[in-house]
């Protein structure tokens, strides 16, 4: 790849769900949780009630775009994205606003939090799902002195 050229790089995930989540009670059932989990927010210019919810994931540049449709996607319990925050602490504050959630709509799904020990990277990592056909996978990539992401050997 050469200096001129950009990597490319994920900027946004987009799901076909039914169409009253992205209207009414639903559409605000689905803006109350993941704006109060993950800090999450509409795009108020790319909502249009039953057919789209563009919700905005910190940046104009990265979103879930959800198109309501007749014959929403269906997946597998495993199919999830991922999201990475910086610390263990930092999952465990979004996995504490999930479980304070859950506790008032059991609709949210949250697995055990665990951490593998992969010598070089303690990955600690939970599932959290509310109402979406994927799951977020939200990891923290806890790497030992010496490593890091860039290091591929």
């Amino acid at each position: 790849m050469s200096e001129t050229e950009s990597i490319p790089r994920f900027n946004h995930v987009a799901l076909s769900v039914p169409k009253d989540l992205v209207s009414g009670d639903g559409a605000r059932d689905i803006l109350r949780f993941y704006e109060e989990v993950f800090g999450w927010g509409a795009m108020p210019t790319m909502v249009t009630e039953g057919e789209l919810l563009v919700l905005r994931v910190h940046s104009n540049e990265q979103f879930v775009y959800l198109h309501g449709s007749d014959d929403p996607l269906r997946c597998p319990p495993g199919d999830h994205f991922g999201l990475q925050v910086d610390s263990p602490e930092a999952l465990d504050a979004v996995l504490e606003r999930a479980r304070k959630f859950q506790h008032d709509d059991a609709r949210v799904e949250i697995s055990d939090r665990k951490t593998e020990d992969f010598k070089v990277l303690k990955l600690h990592s939970v599932y959290i799902r509310y109402l979406l056909p994927m799951s977020i996978e939200l990891q923290c990539f806890d790497w030992q002195p010496g490593f890091d992401a860039a290091r591929t050997g």
